[in-house]
């Protein structure tokens, strides 16, 4: 069996059984981070944005969310960092 093909088989398994939803708060448990963090991560595209289950209550599913820290790139050196002016440059070039 080709891997395309377990991973759409377990795909439609688990479509049929009902998984695990987590609540905001739980989330902030799991990845601890400030809401703030969260919420602009949703809004970057860079973590699921969650389901609405009425007009204020938002959940995410457990599997998005374990996908997410799969995947998710923990350390990058040269990264940059926070707003700031970013690398300074020598003033004696020469």
């Amino acid at each position: 069996m080709t891997a395309a093909r377990y991973e759409a088989e377990t795909d439609d398994v688990a479509r049929d059984k009902p998984q695990q939803m987590l609540t905001e708060q739980q989330v902030l448990t799991l990845i601890p981070i400030a809401r703030a963090t969260l919420y602009r991560m949703m809004k970057e595209g860079r973590f699921p944005k969650g389901t609405f289950v009425s007009p204020n209550r938002r959940l995410w599913l457990a599997s998005e969310v374990a996908h997410w820290q799969r995947e998710v790139d923990a350390y990058v050196p040269n990264r940059r960092r926070g707003k700031g002016p970013g690398r300074r440059h020598s003033a004696s070039s020469g």
